[in-house]
């Protein structure tokens, strides 16, 4: 007797083989058979024939830290096949932080993020944990936040970590990894992680190796004469050769397009640059020893929260600070000028997904310049007031471009890097606010669906690059594969439908063609619906 059969279909078993036709047995977490099963009883049979069973899908780069608190069906991610999320990134999260320091921080990410619930004890990742385990509908995967790091070890300030800082901070790192961390993660787009040098990276990156985790990276966006190669991926490369920590870099691919953070040159992106080119310092670095695996998500456009077009010097001190210089008339002129110079014309293609208020809640889904049309102020001015009058909490997407050729060849990229032996899919999924990113609710059955379809991709191979190969370099045991003994996170789809339906003006519409899905041997998505059930685990 079976708790489940998932019958008939063919399965992936996540490895890259060729899929086979077999019935799934499961009994309790975890897949008991796979096989004949003809006949066998069961508490309940899905019939699964034409359709394809494979394990869950692992999203390697989210940001829905706040979201899987405050809405843990998370059906954006569940009704994509994920099942399990790995978080803290950018370094961009609550653990571990101090009561008055978590508070501080979810304002300053709130843009981004959204709110978490205020009275969370979050002070280490072994608390971090407990507040997603058992409680949300997908599995939770822990990185140690760079950010929250340096809030405890220096406070929001641009000082560098040396000496008794640099020891505090390697210290909570230590202590995070033997807390269940399956790595690091810093973001140098964001403060006051971009605070940080080289160095200080690497003295980090030493202690994640030797607890055996993952050094995982977005490029810098901000002070490039602190970086090891002027950054982008040198510097992190210079990490993963001075440190022997693992590396892997969060989505490194080449847009045909200035897509969300600082633009292309500020992310070490040659726009017009082949797959070959692109990765030629990666396999360089490879060759030398270095061990990198890199992410990547099919748009050719970013998403992030207006705070972070900020300077440094303008975010100095926390978020009170931060108001008070975007309510003072100088200090205001200052970084309007700073917007204008180091943004330009770019300021003109972000669009509002999400603002906080409903006195501004208008502006969402509205391009930039529109929203200073009406306020009747410049660009530059409007959002400078309207993170003021949110208290940074509001959010942006950077426009898609208006050439299909561009859209297109961004996405033959992102196949071609899926060809590779160490690439992953992380939707980098931020699904708050009114007009979020598609990313958050299309990502997976995009690449499986309309990608694969068009650029005549091998679907095992998709298959091993979302779930195998993640569960492996974070070291997610008995995940990622469909065999006896591993745990039943399995997505049941239909390989000749499946295909992502949210676009940049309609975002939150989810896909069609995966009507099944289950976690932890518990069905998560029933004909399409979400059961309510929270089956997830923080893993591993």
């Amino acid at each position: 007797m079976f708790d489940l059969i998932i019958a008939g279909g063919t399965v992936i078993d996540g490895t890259g083989k060729p899929g086979f036709r077999a019935d799934v047995g499961v009994n309790g977490k975890t897949i008991s058979a796979v096989g004949d099963l003809t006949g066998v009883p069961a508490r309940r049979v899905i019939d699964a024939a034409g359709l394809t069973i494979s394990p869950g899908f692992i999203d390697t780069h989210v940001h829905t830290d706040a979201a899987l608190l405050t809405e843990p069906q998370h059906p954006s991610g569940i009704r994509m096949g994920v099942t399990t999320e790995i978080l803290g990134q950018d370094g961009l999260s609550y653990a571990p932080l101090s009561p008055e320091n978590y508070a501080e921080y979810s304002r300053y990410m709130s843009g981004l993020c959204g709110t978490p619930p205020p009275d969370l004890d979050m002070s280490t990742i072994t608390a971090f944990r407990s507040h997603y385990h058992g409680k949300c509908a997908v599995n939770t995967v822990a990185l140690i936040p760079h950010s929250a790091v340096r809030i405890e070890s220096a406070g929001f300030h641009d000082v560098p970590l040396r000496g008794k800082t640099l020891d505090k901070a390697k210290g909570l790192v230590r202590e995070g990894m033997q807390q269940g961390a399956a790595g690091f993660a810093i973001g140098l787009g964001f403060f006051p992680s971009a605070w940080a040098d080289t160095k200080e990276l690497i003295e980090i990156a030493k202690v994640v190796g030797e607890e055996g985790g993952v050094f995982v990276g977005q490029h810098r966006f901000f002070h490039f004469e602190r970086a090891f190669g002027g950054g982008g991926s040198p510097e992190f490369l210079e990490v993963g050769r001075r440190s022997g920590a693992k590396v892997h870099l969060a989505h490194y691919f080449p847009r045909q397009f200035g897509a969300g953070g600082a633009g292309p040159a500020a992310a070490g992106i040659e726009i017009g640059s082949t797959v070959e080119s692109f990765v030629k310092d990666i396999d360089e670095a490879k060759a030398e020893g270095v061990d990198i695996t890199l992410d990547a998500y099919p748009y050719p456009s970013g998403s992030t929260m207006p705070a972070c077009r900020l300077p440094g010097w303008a975010v100095e001190g926390g978020v009170d600070e931060i108001i008070r210089r975007l309510t003072d008339k100088k200090e205001r002129a200052r970084i309007m000028a700073y917007l204008n110079e180091r943004h330009g014309d770019s300021l003109g293609d972000h669009v509002f997904t999400y603002v906080a208020s409903g006195k501004n809640r208008w502006m969402e889904g509205m391009a930039w310049p529109d929203v200073a049309r009406e306020r009747g102020e410049s660009v530059a001015e409007m959002i400078c007031n309207v993170m003021a009058e949110e208290d940074l909490n509001c959010g942006l997407l950077v426009s898609p471009p208006k050439s299909t050729r561009l859209w297109r060849q961004t996405e033959a990229g992102v196949m071609e890097l899926l060809k590779r032996p160490d690439y992953t899919v992380g939707s980098d999924a931020i699904p708050v606010g009114g007009m979020c990113h598609p990313r958050a609710f299309g990502a997976f059955p995009r690449v499986l669906g309309r990608l694969r379809r068009r650029h005549g991709a091998r679907l095992e191979d998709l298959i091993y690059h979302m779930t195998q190969l993640p569960a492996e370099r974070f070291g997610l045991k008995r995940r990622g594969v469909v065999k006896k003994g591993a745990y039943a996170d399995l997505a049941v789809f239909d390989a000749d439908r499946i295909d992502d339906l949210a676009t940049y003006e309609d975002p939150k519409v989810h896909p069609e063609g995966i009507p099944f899905v289950t976690v932890n041997g518990q069905v998560a998505v029933d004909q399409y619906r979400c059961t309510g059930v929270l089956a997830g685990e923080a893993v591993p």
